[in-house]
């Protein structure tokens, strides 16, 4: 018996460019095959900000999109999230100083909620109560920043450095900082028309 012609399904797959949301220049940042629109739906891409904005100062800023909608074949992205790469962070730690980390949820005008995690890095070590003022400080900014913008200026702030300038500001009337970076993101919830929903894309089999 003859046997059925075997299918390439490489040869049945085509080419999808996917595009960071407009906000952020809707720059291709990648291409994925599939062999449909759907199955490329709930994909997640890692860029740079170096590799939008040629700033290779920014090489250690990773930012995570997601696919939430395909036309033809461009894959258009949502903002998932954001993290520094270890060995950066790693680089900023001092013998003789103090690491305060603050994590917490937070929802801008618009209705996204977000949860971040902010890293100040004092000058010298610092004791304990100065340590918890510093830490409520860095909540209050970033509570009060996340409520007074959109999604997209909140996203913006947290990955230029806008924002950890702004708690290095206010920080160091309490104690002397060294650094201050908005270590990770993610978007936890988004608004729909149905009310505030999990910010989960599911990638679609047909």
């Amino acid at each position: 018996m003859s046997k059925a012609p075997v299918k390439d399904k490489w040869k049945m797959k085509k080419w999808f460019r996917v595009l960071t949301p407009q906000f952020l220049g809707g720059i291709e940042i990648a291409t994925t095959p599939a062999d449909s629109e759907a199955k490329v739906l709930g994909r997640t891409f890692e860029a740079s900000i170096f590799d939008l904005t040629g700033d290779y100062t920014k090489h250690h800023v990773m930012l995570k999109f997601q696919v939430i909608d395909v036309k033809d074949d461009v894959a258009h992205t949502w903002f998932k999230g954001h993290e520094l790469a270890r060995d950066y962070m790693k680089s900023l730690i001092r013998r003789k100083s103090s690491k305060i980390a603050a994590i917490v949820n937070v929802t801008t005008k618009d209705g996204y909620v977000f949860r971040v995690t902010a890293v100040t890095l004092t000058t010298y070590r610092c004791q304990t109560s100065q340590k918890r003022a510093i830490r409520k400080e860095m909540i209050r900014i970033l509570t009060e920043k996340a409520s007074a913008s959109t999604y997209e200026e909140l996203v913006k702030a947290m990955v230029f450095g806008t924002l950890a300038n702004e708690i290095f500001e206010a920080c160091k009337k309490i104690y002397p900082i060294r650094k201050v970076e908005i270590y990770k993101s993610k978007l936890l919830f988004v608004p729909t028309a149905e009310g505030v929903k999990k910010a989960v894309v599911v990638p679609q089999t047909a």
